[in-house]
């Protein structure tokens, strides 16, 4: 449902609100290696963002990415309309290039419901989904993942 350009944003946005503030900016090659992403592409996502205002950056020697308080105030879905657009969860769940309420695929009606609660929930702030990793022990990375913790 999301591309991989998303994804890795979604990722790289949540990461720092985890361990990023205006006196602790983290470097995309830090970003990268901890979450296994390529580097330049979330380069590249990571400066949209901050040209949309979504993440904060400072160049030079002691620069990175960072969320200041505005930014963990923003949500995830307007992190994915800035790299998506709107339209990805409009989309046929099938792939088919006429899919609605009025002319539905065999899933539409199993799949409308899903769609929409998940982008309500997306408009959740970036401070409430860090805080919800905090509390839930949720993964960004599967560097982070133990397997052997859920066979006990």
């Amino acid at each position: 449902m999301l591309s991989n350009a998303t994804q890795y944003a979604v990722r790289s946005v949540l990461y720092l609100a985890l361990y990023s503030n205006s006196e602790q900016r983290i470097r995309v090659q830090k970003i990268s290696e901890d979450l296994g992403t390529p580097q330049p592409f979330v380069a590249k996502l990571l400066q949209k963002l901050s040209s949309a205002n979504l993440v904060s950056s400072v160049k030079g020697p002691h620069g990175g990415f960072y969320l200041n308080e505005e930014n963990r105030n923003t949500t995830l879905w307007d992190v994915i309309l800035t790299i998506d657009g709107p339209d990805k969860f409009h989309e046929c769940f099938l792939g088919l290039a006429k899919c609605s309420d009025a002319n539905p695929c065999p899933l539409h009606f199993s799949v409308a419901p899903f769609k929409t609660h998940i982008r309500e929930d997306l408009k959740k702030t970036i401070s409430q989904f860090s805080e919800a990793i905090k509390e839930q022990g949720t993964h960004l990375s599967l560097k982070q993942f133990d397997p052997l913790a859920n066979n006990s």
